[in-house]
């Protein structure tokens, strides 16, 4: 559902019972086993040009409901993983398969004169009251193949792209993103402005991923397969990226992205927006300094007393 489409009496979309604004060539999904998408997908994908396009937009559309119900995510927990996190490739291989056989359509717009223009294979996602996500009017869109758990939150304009995953009481707030396949735990508060990558090529990389009780900040940045552990701060303004070295000021080290692995940010680390210097010779001799995300503290009673706001808001 989109904040700015077509609207019924009750506030929700009105393109009509089980039907997306465009018209799918293929609608039906044939009763299969559960455990045969992985390999279908993977077959298709194998498949590139040569692929069978009813099949493709059947089997896709299979897909898109199971991440929109929350059973298939394109990242699982994985103790055994050092990040505690496993890429599901066949999951990026099916919405790559989705752009792939999808074609150019119109989706209407609030306005009778106005229109969008995507794949048809990539409807808006459809709500209602029984979902128990609060999606505030005001130009939001979601596209389908998304998850969002009971109590999200969703306030004006922001946007949640598909394969990505919202936990139960999550807020995402205005003119926020949610990238394609981005995993964001419950309770996690993704601040305005703030943007939350999606990493869907290459499909064996690791999604960007925030997880429980995280506080993203106001115009933050976290980019490239970074994975924030639970009750993490990332303080407004900050970056965060594949490539990025984090000074853990408390614990008197360096973070760096392993050779092939993302970032990871600890369990309760509080980040902040800082500088270092640039040791080069021109840089030196001119006094430039690069940005860098610092690690001041890990989070006490004083952090949680600054955070309490988003309890009321619910």
């Amino acid at each position: 559902m989109i904040g700015q489409g077509a609207r019924g009496s009750h506030g929700v979309a009105a393109w009509g019972p089980g039907r997306s604004p465009v018209q799918e060539r293929t609608v039906s999904i044939v009763t299969r086993e559960p455990s045969s998408l992985p390999s279908s997908i993977e077959r298709l994908h194998a498949a590139g040009g040569e692929v069978d396009r009813d099949e493709a937009r059947e089997i896709f559309a299979w897909l898109r409901a199971e991440m929109s119900a929350g059973r298939v995510r394109a990242a699982t927990p994985d103790p055994e993983s050092p990040t505690g996190w496993r890429v599901n490739k066949w999951v990026k291989q099916g919405i790559l398969l989705g752009f792939r056989c999808g074609e150019i359509s119109s989706f209407p717009g609030g306005d009778p004169e106005v229109s969008f223009l995507d794949k048809d294979t990539l409807p808006l996602k459809r709500l209602d009251a029984s979902s128990r996500v609060r999606l505030v009017p005001g130009g939001s869109s979601i596209r389908d193949g998304a998850y969002l758990g009971p109590g999200v939150i969703c306030m004006p304009p922001m946007y949640i792209n598909i394969g990505a995953y919202v936990g139960a009481d999550s807020l995402i707030d205005s003119h926020a993103l949610v990238g394609s396949c981005a995993q964001i735990g419950a309770r996690v508060h993704v601040s305005a402005g703030a943007q939350i990558g999606g990493v869907l090529e290459p499909v064996g990389a690791l999604p960007v991923i925030v997880e429980d009780d995280a506080l993203v900040g106001g115009s933050t940045g976290i980019y490239e397969g970074t994975v924030v552990k639970s009750l993490a701060v990332i303080g407004a303004g900050t970056v965060l990226t594949g490539s990025t070295p984090v000074y853990d000021l408390p614990r008197r080290r360096v973070i760096r992205p392993g050779d092939g692995s993302p970032l990871v940010i600890p369990e309760g680390a509080v980040v902040v927006p800082g500088t270092r210097p640039v040791t080069a010779e021109a840089g030196r001799e001119w006094g430039l300094a690069l940005a860098t995300p610092v690690i001041v503290k890990y989070r006490d009673d004083k952090t949680d007393t600054g955070t309490e706001l988003e309890q009321w808001l619910r």
